[in-house]
């Protein structure tokens, strides 16, 4: 019965992954951001805290929204929904869920960044 453990591995994995269509956006390392906003002429979102912005941001980011702030899709819904968004957070996890909610509310070119500010290694300056 070796046929069972393989079967369940392959449920779980089906249940477990989403593909990228399935969510209404993109993932993309981190590393990638400055290809994909030179590209794409992508406006970089960052979604973490007030206070995580005066510790510093990542160069380029001009639209600063805290996903936990309470009025994160009355924010977003002052952007252009025809542009492309690149959006990261601190390790990832606020941004998959602010790309998230981006999607659900018709924005169709959202990029989420993995790893967040936390595996960037580019430019880290003062928030505008």
């Amino acid at each position: 019965m070796k046929w069972i453990p393989l079967f369940a591995l392959l449920i779980i994995n089906l249940v477990s992954c989403q593909s990228t269509a399935q969510m209404g956006y993109k993932n993309a390392p981190i590393a990638q951001l400055s290809k994909i906003q030179k590209e794409n002429k992508a406006i970089v979102i960052d979604v973490r805290t007030p206070a995580e912005w005066q510790e510093g941001v990542i160069e380029g980011a001009t639209v600063f929204i805290d996903y936990k702030g309470g009025n994160f899709e009355q924010q977003i819904a002052k952007l252009d929904k025809s542009k492309t968004y690149v959006v990261y957070c601190r390790s990832g996890g606020r941004s998959a869920g602010a790309s998230d909610v981006m999607a659900k509310n018709g924005f169709k070119h959202v990029i989420n960044m993995e790893g967040g500010i936390m595996a960037w290694t580019g430019k880290i300056v003062k928030k505008p």
